[in-house]
């Protein structure tokens, strides 16, 4: 069956799944589906396989829409049976978009003659050249969708270089689909917009530069690091690579080897949602909110990386299994890309008085996944450093989301990016959830602040700083926003051990940048949402408790998710603590983002906060030295 109890699901596994709900779970054909994906070892399960190599029952969660009857069900399999364990209907909610659903929504907006007369109101006659993209809804509280399964589509003229999709949008023009009975129920058109004049195909004006030297990356004695199935060991550090199909990438076991002793830090590391809310309310563009994970799944959208272009350097691949609605594996080769590369000084010393130096090269080891929803590619890299850091950052790429407006019209919501085309204003919203283990299940949380003195007696001067460490002992003291004027930081502690100055072993989470959702509180999106208004939360752990915005975000009116979690609140002191950070990001479209937008950054770091007696860097040997 498989070496691991956190190895993804195999082909054979994945297969073995979709037979048992097939022949066992009573649905009609009718149904496709959703998720087929490993039901990860609860801790103490876990445990117990650490303790005495006693390997858990290895499960599968499957997930299906049952069409007839429009129903989402759940369930769980045993593999090594061929068992269903459960098999439940979730009442009120909808099951996520598969890529079958996209495919199958353009046939059913092109057969509809209201859709065929609203294109040839606009001149367009050829639906060949047509593409109508299918997004997921939302909800807001529109009684004709209530109890529906509707997909709310957008429209483009596909260019001739077929190479940019989305260059030539067809503006105002939203057909509302019911994916159940595979009709249109209503054609959303706000107005005619002439056509975009550019075809926005991908290729430069002048052709390509001609000054750009080779670069070539080698290592002749091959990488630092040691791969043994999905489980990595590079410069102390313990990573054990996971994937699911909702969140895509998924890292477990972090631990870094000290002393001879493997120290845990994370049980595991995911990206566990993502929203995209765009600011433009008129037209059906206030319908453009995009919950990429929970509504789509990254998962099934992770590309397969390419040498040299993706990844750089001496590579190693994970391939990982998706499926198609019909329960069938789908390989996805390259799909996780891993190698080492150079950052730069580590650490340095000279002596002022006698020149003597000492320099030390640093490395970092990069995982990576890259993922590509309609228009836009999303890269998640996770770094880790010899010094005992670990880094997360997304890359965002791909294609700004174009609408077509009228000639001399300014876009109030946006900015014009090219001839009749704007973009709006919006907002990328990432949840990471990061189930702790610093040095050991019980753990704390406490917020750092640097905050300025008062002048007195104690501070005459005005330069004094205090540090202030707060106890977020209750999860709802823990949601918490990022503060730049104090510097706010976060740690999580170990309540089990202790540093040679007698302290808790700690990480500390350090944000980079990041923003607050321009969103007002009761706004539909935000509703459903309700993670994105605080950047850091922490909660106690629970196996269900898996994603920020609920297991089933589509269509759902709100109110799920973390929000709702935080209302027991639970302590957080001595606890097994699972911390969720949001980063968002705010994305002003400019000239330079079309045709195709240069990468934009955002990221986080967890630091050792006294995990460590010393630099643990302090054996790397040295790039230069002098005596």
């Amino acid at each position: 069956m498989t070496t691991h109890p956190l190895n993804p699901l195999s082909a054979e596994e994945i297969k073995i799944a979709a037979a048992c709900v097939r022949d066992q779970s009573g649905m009609d054909r009718t149904y496709f589906y959703e998720t087929i994906t490993l039901d990860e070892p609860t801790h103490e399960e876990m445990a117990t396989f650490r303790a005495q190599g006693d390997l858990p029952p290895r499960r599968a969660y499957v997930c299906c829409y049952e069409r007839s009857t429009n129903r989402t069900l759940r369930g769980c399999v045993d593999l090594q049976t061929e068992k269903l364990l459960a098999w439940d209907h979730v009442p009120g909610v909808q099951a996520r978009i598969p890529p079958e659903e996209f495919a199958a929504s353009d046939k059913i907006a092109k057969a509809d003659a209201r859709v065929i007369e609203a294109l040839a109101k606009r001149g367009i006659t050829d639906l060949d050249k047509v593409l109508i993209e299918t997004w997921a809804p939302g909800n807001f509280g529109y009684p004709e969708e209530e109890g529906r399964r509707i997909a709310y589509c957008h429209c483009w003229v596909i260019n001739e270089a077929g190479d940019n999709r989305y260059g030539r949008p067809i503006g105002n023009l939203h057909p509302v689909l019911d994916l159940q009975v595979g009709e249109v129920i209503r054609v959303d058109d706000f107005g005619v917009v002439p056509l975009p004049p550019d075809s926005a195909a991908i290729r430069p004006t002048e052709g390509l530069r001609g000054d750009i030297k080779p670069l070539t990356i080698t290592q002749p004695d091959g990488p630092s690091f040691e791969v043994e199935g999905y489980q990595v060991r590079w410069q102390r550090w313990n990573v054990r690579i996971g994937y699911n199909l909702r969140e895509g990438l998924v890292l477990h076991d972090i631990g870094y080897e000290d002393g001879g002793d493997l120290r845990p830090i994370m049980h595991r590391a995911s990206m566990a949602e993502m929203v995209v809310p765009y600011g433009d309310p008129t037209g059906g563009n206030y319908r453009r909110n995009a919950f990429d994970t929970g509504e789509y799944g990254l998962g099934v959208a992770l590309d397969s990386l390419k040498l040299g272009c993706d990844c750089l350097g001496h590579i190693h691949y994970f391939d990982v299994c998706a499926h198609d609605w019909d329960g069938n594996p789908q390989l996805i080769q390259n799909a996780v890309c891993m190698h080492e590369e150079d950052f730069g000084l580590l650490w340095k010393h000279t002596d002022a008085k006698t020149g003597k130096f000492r320099a030390v090269r640093s490395r970092r080891l990069v995982i990576s996944s890259i993922a590509t929803i309609g228009n836009y590619v999303y890269g998640f890299f996770w770094y880790f450093y010899q010094d005992g850091t670990i880094g997360v950052e997304i890359k965002a790429t791909g294609i700004p989301f174009p609408t077509a407006i009228a000639p001399g019209e300014e876009p109030k919501y946006g900015a014009t990016i090219a001839p009749g085309i704007a973009s709006h204003v919006h907002q990328h919203s990432f949840s990471f959830r990061f189930d702790m283990c610093v040095d050991g299940p019980r753990n704390a949380v406490q917020e750092l602040d640097f905050e300025l003195a008062a002048v007195g007696p104690d501070n005459p001067h005005g330069n004094a700083v205090e540090i202030v460490e707060r106890p977020l002992s209750r999860e709802a003291d823990a949601a918490r926003e990022v503060d730049t004027a104090k510097s706010r930081s976060w740690k999580i502690l170990s309540s089990d051990r202790t540093n040679g100055l007698g302290k808790q072993t700690a990480y500390r989470l350090v944000p980079g940048q990041n923003t607050l959702p321009y969103l007002h509180p009761d706004a539909p999106v935000a509703k459903r949402a309700g993670f994105m208004f605080k950047h850091f939360w922490a909660t106690q752990y629970d196996p269900e408790q898996l994603y920020p915005a609920g297991w089933y975000p589509n269509q759902h009116p709100g109110g799920d998710g973390l929000p709702k979690w935080v209302q027991a609140d639970r302590s957080l002191e001595d606890e097994d603590v699972v911390v969720w950070y949001t980063l968002n990001f705010h994305h002003l479209p400019r000239p330079e983002d079309w045709p195709v937008q240069p990468i934009v950054y955002a990221s986080m770091h967890w630091m050792p906060e006294g995990f460590f007696d010393q630099n643990p860097a302090l054996d790397i040997p040295p790039g230069a030295i002098t005596s």
